[in-house]
């Protein structure tokens, strides 16, 4: 006789592996050719490190050094961090505010994937009906931890005609009584663009309306390269409540040394009077701690990192927007609606109609890894079919490879005339 088992595996953990982007690109990296002797050209995922070029400061790599071999950090962190580094992030943040952040505004994450974990599951705690309002295309890691929050997620779309814009009057119809939160990114994830302060504004004042928090996901703060500057929406925090995303993993090229950050940017007090503060200390009492010999040598890498060092990556990135702009516009079965202008990314739409024996998004991403080692990101993964996203942080020799060879691709499989 069978056993009856009491116990079965998470419906929407199962399905995350498809629409992770760790998982897409598994998936494809699974379909290289071992007999291609070229190298392969990741043009997929936002991680640089590998590359010399894009090397993190020496500072930053003796702040950690200097604080394993103090030997003071080995200990547990509190829930919240450590108040050196705490104190040192809303410092850093602080300079481009128009108010000072205190650490008490500042909570330390393992990265901002966890920052992500942490802010979704105390909002889904605040209302079992809550819904939150994502971007499409996005970045589809809040899909899945909204998922496993039970939190219904209603997308707003961005306007490629309009530099990827929020469209907040479609917006504004999504959200009902229920609606808790918008989720928003700048610099874009992964769109690459950099929104302007004047629509920044427009955006606060429309979560005022609804009654609703601003998730500022700035993980790629500072990474812009064109007319526009960043601006942290933070600076709005007097319209609206706003929860700033954050981490040194972009900006010095350190993903993995998982370091992130909540901060509260509320001077109307909102968050601590509605007890949404109050959750995300306790969801932090019952997750890990970012390590604290990393969260001890933050002080260090913030004050001791030279503009230099800022100037030298952001210039890479523009050199490397510039060449990924104009290679893509040699290829009539691309078409990139703008520059990018922050980040590291840029989506480009497929000319499917002028393709043979490719389908979507996804085939053809499958494909031109097999035959060309070449890795991007198949739209459907962050939410527009037959879209894709090419990250450019890579050396530029390797860029231009790596566009040549799509552009080949492309070529080999043109539809007959």
């Amino acid at each position: 006789m069978k056993n009856k088992w009491n116990f079965q595996g998470n419906g929407e953990l199962k399905t995350a592996p498809g629409i992770t982007i760790r998982g897409v690109l598994s998936n494809i990296m699974q379909n290289l050719n071992k007999d291609d002797q070229r190298p392969i050209i990741p043009l997929g995922h936002g991680d640089p490190s590998a590359f010399p070029c894009f090397r993190t400061s020496l500072s930053a790599e003796d702040a950690i050094v200097d604080s394993v071999r103090s030997g003071k950090f080995n200990c547990y962190s509190p829930a919240v961090g450590i108040l050196p580094a705490r104190r040192a992030v809303a410092d850093y943040l602080s300079k481009d505010l128009p108010y000072k952040l205190s650490p008490d505004d500042v909570y330390l994450t393992i990265g901002c994937t966890q920052a992500i974990e942490v802010l979704l599951t105390a909002i889904s705690l605040s209302n079992p009906v809550a819904n939150i309002l994502l971007p499409r295309p996005g970045f589809p890691f809040y899909d899945v931890r909204a998922a496993c929050s039970n939190l219904e997620v209603r997308r707003y779309d961005l306007l490629p005609e309009q530099g990827w814009e929020v469209d907040l009057e479609a917006l504004e119809a999504l959200a009902d009584e229920n609606t808790v939160a918008m989720v928003i990114i700048n610099p874009g994830n992964p769109c690459g663009n950099v929104y302007t302060s004047q629509h920044m504004k427009k955006i606060a004042e429309t979560a005022r309306k609804l009654g609703i928090i601003v998730i500022a996901d700035e993980v790629y703060d500072h990474l812009t390269f064109a007319s526009t500057p960043f601006v942290p929406m933070g600076t709005f925090g007097s319209i609206a409540p706003v929860l700033t995303l954050g981490s040194i993993s972009k900006r010095w090229i350190v993903p993995g040394w998982r370091l992130g950050w909540i901060v509260t940017c509320d001077s109307n007090g909102i968050l601590q009077q509605t007890g949404i503060m109050k959750s995300i200390t306790g969801c932090l009492e019952v997750s890990s701690d970012a390590p604290t010999f990393i969260q001890a040598a933050i002080p260090q890498i913030i004050e001791n990192t030279k503009e230099d060092f800022f100037l030298k990556i952001v210039e890479i990135l523009r050199g490397a927007a510039d060449i990924c702009f104009d290679k893509l516009n040699e290829i009539p079965f691309i078409t990139c609606p703008s520059k990018p202008e922050g980040s590291m990314f840029v989506m480009v739409k497929l000319n499917l109609s002028l393709l043979d024996d490719i389908s979507d998004d996804v085939e053809f991403s499958l494909k031109l890894a097999t035959e060309e080692s070449v890795i991007v990101l198949p739209g459907v993964t962050v939410g527009l079919k037959n879209w894709l996203r090419i990250t450019f942080a890579c050396d530029h020799s390797s860029l231009e490879d790596g566009l040549g060879r799509i552009k080949g691709f492309c070529e080999r499989h043109a539809k007959k005339e």
